[in-house]
């Protein structure tokens, strides 16, 4: 367990030979797995083996020249400190790497933990880089350049198998490179998805202290004011940092501040402005001119707040809550790293606290005496404090600033957007991406014919309200769901017919906004004021219309938005268009698959039976089941996996299951059944020609024979996951059936079990998307499938649904095909049965016990035809078998009559001529009977017939 805030995060990770480990040995035998990892780590995988790397190296580089002072360090420090604190006694392990992979510093949750990590999780300077160290969260961090997670087994190293890490770049604000890597690492049973936002708002803040150290030119300004300061010896106000100013700031205040002061810097004016926070506070912020030793000319801007009430504490934020970014061509004097309270001495005139000191940008220790001086042990009480907000040259760096944060959405864009292949939640992403950072509110609007993965024959009269989103959710805009009209002039309809972006700065003066929907329009105006209108075009295809509205920022749209809206809208609309393709594609896929499944299921007593197909969230594959009766009332219950997704997988996944349905029906054994199986998948996939179906011809099987007269069962498997079996007592168990290859390897065996089934057992059959998901443990998942199943007296109807609601994986990325069978047994009165040597003369006696017995159980009007079968069919086994025979009546829907013998001659029905003075019993036989057939057994063979009871 990973304790985060308090809080416990279980896990489900697999682990041991199954889930990320089974495909790691799986990948270093040179088996392909592309199905089963995930594409970064399957990607380093294959880096790792390009590199010649051995996962069983078992040391690391060690760098022992690397800087422990360089910047990144001095900018983490205090960021890792918390985070120390914040995991005190858990197994998180921190650290923080160069953009080498060398780790320059390390933390832990607990004290303990160094003490007993093996060197290269505890100490510094050791080389985590992918081309030496293997695939790893530091070095896939820098190889990927974006959030990482690794898992266990997906190391490649063995030495790392035991653990899992979360690592994530932190970035020069400035250039936008990879200053180094963050990483927490903790043990691989451990869970950890709530750490992605923790480790995000970590990089943040060392990001922001890197921007601290960025500008010799503003450093040279940033002294410049504080010399200039400490000569005027500060007056009536405390100097300290912005983020130490007395105010309860929540990051939202200091986001309004650093914006205003920003644009202050930028109009390069002396001023003195009024700024209200939205608690209702009044900061006033004042920018003045201010010139470097070095000539440099700035402006500086101070924050001024008006005194607290006496002996009221204030409490002070830390930085990396309260500043969450600032521009280009801007610095920010660094704040001491630990919180701060200020308090203001009570009327008693006790002396106060000495005023809280800074860090300043060359690294001296800033206070109200001046740099690097000592204060006052006792100053005397402020009405006010004064703090440094920004300080900086005008406009230098705003443009640089801004074309980089809109290639930063752009790319964020490409990562975010188009993650699904669902088209509403690709377009939910378009609007996620866009606010706040380009738009306040976006809406999508989509015709639904494409929302159906249809081309739309009208998009500007089929447009559905698909996606609203925003900073709030009290606006009036259309709801979801409800359709849009758009009349002509509006920008949205403009921008549906020229195909490009319409802009509309102030939408107070847009008439054809305005003219659409007066009341509605207008309604709006008193929360947005400008708009952008972006069609959704994909390969000549209208797809909808986006629109962009800016609420907050006073300063309205301009071409350069308008440039970067229709980028991103266009690299949605793509994603947008290759959803509503895979849709339409995976409603047909869908189609056919339900299509060639079992519509209903077959009468017969032997199982009481129930179903469930679940296709897979991302695309449909080849899973199947179906139930076969048999002769003699046995029934087979079969279940299948094609390989792959798709229309193909799900074609092949057709022939093969009336492949194994007319096998069974042959009275094959479960072996056999799959030996022919496999012979086919083998021809299928020879006959490719191309070989466009290698990648998903070949399958896996479990097929099982269950005999209500013995109440055994005989089963065999091919690859697929052995059942589970549910006694009338509530037992649950996974019988040790072999496991056998999967069809198509061809050449191989395949054993049948057969086991006691008592009756009420139930039988539950399943493919492995069940079960297997790369984000659980199969162990932990056959576990809950164990108890729920343990409740005997539920229906196989109501086994299902448990089944479904407690074992099966909320976001299946495979299908899930399940047959859950409740057995009954054949009444033993209602089974006779003889054995007799091969003597005619005992054919008579068979005969007259035959009718005896149909005399018991009623069935006089069927004795005839059941005596002229027994008769023929007993003669010939006398003839041309061998003995002892075997007489059985079955008494169910029908009437059953077998005979056996122990050879394995086979009948054949031929057509007497009219000369002939024999050859007609079998076709005696089959004209008296509804079907009659052979099956082969252990020793010899069975000739049974089926007697319709309906004149009985």
């Amino acid at each position: 367990m990973v304790r985060s805030g308090g809080g416990a995060i279980p896990t489900g990770r697999a682990t041991g030979r199954t889930g990320p480990a089974r495909f790691r040995e799986r990948f270093l035998q040179g088996e392909p797995v592309e199905a089963g990892v995930r594409t970064s780590i399957l990607n380093s995988w294959q880096r790792c083996r390009s590199l010649g790397l051995s996962p069983d190296r078992p040391d690391l580089p060690f760098r022992k020249d690397f800087d422990p002072g360089v910047r990144i360090v001095r900018a983490a420090v205090p960021v890792l400190d918390r985070l120390q604190a914040r995991f005190s006694g858990s197994t998180m392990n921190i650290s923080l790497a160069d953009a080498s992979g060398t780790v320059l510093l390390r933390r832990f949750g607990e004290a303990s933990l160094a003490r007993s990590l093996p060197a290269f999780q505890r100490d510094p300077g050791f080389v985590f880089a992918e081309r030496v160290a293997g695939t790893n969260g530091i070095g896939l961090a820098l190889a990927e350049r974006q959030l990482i997670r690794v898992y266990g087994a997906e190391h490649f190293a063995e030495r790392s198998q035991q653990n899992a890490c979360l690592a994530l770049p932190v970035r020069d604000p400035l250039s936008g490179g990879i200053e180094g890597i963050l990483c927490f690492g903790y043990p691989r049973i451990a869970e950890a998805r709530a750490l992605s936002p923790v480790i995000r708002k970590a990089a943040q803040a060392v990001e922001r202290r890197l921007l601290e150290q960025s500008s010799a030119r503003e450093r040279g300004l940033l002294r410049a004011y504080l010399v200039s300061r400490a000569e005027a010896a500060v007056g009536p106000h405390h100097s300290v940092a912005v983020d130490e100013l007395a105010l309860e700031l929540r990051p939202r205040d200091g986001a309004i501040l650093m914006e205003k002061a920003t644009e202050l810097i930028s109009r390069a004016q002396r001023a003195a402005v009024d700024v209200s926070v939205p608690d209702g506070r009044r900061v006033t912020l004042v920018s003045r001119p201010m010139t470097s030793a070095g000539g440099v000319q700035g402006f500086v801007v101070e924050a001024i707040l008006p005194g607290p009430s006496p002996g009221e504490p204030l409490a002070v934020p830390r930085q990396a809550d309260l500043v969450p970014g600032v521009s280009a061509g801007t610095a920010v004097v660094s704040a001491v790293p630990t919180p701060v309270r200020l308090s203001v001495p009570p009327p008693s005139g006790h002396p106060p606290d000495a005023a809280p000191g800074r860090i300043a940008a060359d690294g001296r220790r800033v206070t109200a005496a001046g740099v690097g001086g000592a204060a006052d042990d006792h100053p005397e009480p402020s009405p006010s404090a004064r703090g440094l907000v920004l300080v900086g040259e005008p406009r230098v760096g705003t443009y640089a600033l801004a074309a980089r944060r809109r290639l930063e959405l752009l790319s964020e864009a490409s990562a975010r957007v188009g993650t699904t292949l669902e088209v509403r939640r690709t377009a939910e992403e378009l609007a996620e991406t866009a606010v706040p950072r380009l738009a306040d509110f976006v809406t999508v609007d989509l015709p639904e014919a494409v929302l159906r993965g249809e081309e739309s024959a009208d998009p500007v009269d089929d447009l559905r309200r698909t996606v609203v989103h925003g900073i709030r959710d009290d606006l009036p805009f259309t709801p979801v769901d409800k359709r849009v009209g758009f009349g002509p002039t509006t920008p949205q309809l403009r921008c549906l017919t020229n195909g490009q972006a319409v802009l509309e700065p102030d939408l107070k003066a847009a008439a054809g906004w305005l003219a659409q929907d007066p009341e509605h329009t207008q309604a709006l105006l008193a929360h947005v004021h400008s708009l952008i209108a972006v069609p959704l075009l994909a390969r000549g295809v209208v797809l909808g219309v986006a629109s962009f509205y800016r609420a907050q920022d006073p300063t309205p749209y301009g071409d350069d938005d308008r440039s970067l809206a229709q980028e991103l809208a266009g690299r949605a609309a793509l994603s947008i268009d290759n959803a509503r393709r895979y849709t339409h594609e995976r409603s047909m896929v869908l189609a056919l698959q339900r299509r060639l499944l079992p519509h209903g299921l077959p009468d017969q007593d032997a199982v009481e039976v129930a179903h469930r197909y679940l296709p897979a969230e991302s695309d449909v594959g080849g899973d199947w089941y179906d139930v076969i009766p048999l002769s003699g009332r046995r029934v087979g219950l079969l279940v299948g996996d094609v390989v792959g997704h798709g229309m193909l997988s799900a074609a092949t996944m057709g022939r093969l299951r009336t492949a194994a349905r007319s096998f069974a029906e042959l009275d094959f054994p479960p072996d056999e059944v799959l030996i022919h199986l496999d012979d086919l998948v083998g021809r299928l996939d020879r006959d490719d020609p191309d070989g466009e179906g290698t990648d998903i011809i070949g399958a896996t099987c479990l097929y099982a024979i269950y005999d209500p007269t013995s109440q055994r069962c005989v089963m065999a498997r091919a690859g697929h996951p052995p059942p589970a079996l549910v006694r009338p007592d509530g037992a649950v168990s996974f019988p040790d059936l072999p496991a056998g290859p999967p069809l198509g390897l061809g050449g191989l065996p395949f054993d049948a079990v057969e086991i006691d089934l008592p009756e009420d057992s139930q039988l539950v059959l399943y493919t492995d998307g069940l079960i297997e998901d790369r984000h659980r443990d199969v162990d932990v998942v056959l576990d809950k499938l164990r108890g729920a199943l343990t409740h005997p007296d539920r229906t196989p109807e109501e086994a299902c649904q448990a089944i479904l609601e407690t074992v099966a994986p909320a976001h299946p990325c495979d299908d899930i095909a399940l047959l859950v069978a409740r057995t009954h047994a054949l009444d033993p009165g209602r089974i006779a049965t003889w054995e007799l040597p091969a003597d005619p003369a005992l054919v008579s006696e068979v005969r007259a016990s035959a009718l005896r017995r149909l005399a018991e159980w009623g069935l006089d009007e069927a004795a005839f035809a059941a005596e002229l079968i027994l008769s023929e069919l007993v003669t010939n086994a006398m003839r041309h078998g061998t003995g002892p025979i075997r007489v059985r009546l079955l008494y169910d829907r029908t009437l059953i009559c077998e005979v056996s013998d122990c050879s394995n001659t086979a009948p054949h029905l031929r057509r007497a001529a009219t000369t002939d003075e024999g050859g007609r019993g079998l076709f005696l036989v089959a004209q008296l009977s509804q079907s009659w057939g052979t099956r082969y057994i252990s020793q010899g063979k069975v000739i049974w017939a089926e007697c319709g009871l309906d004149g009985a």
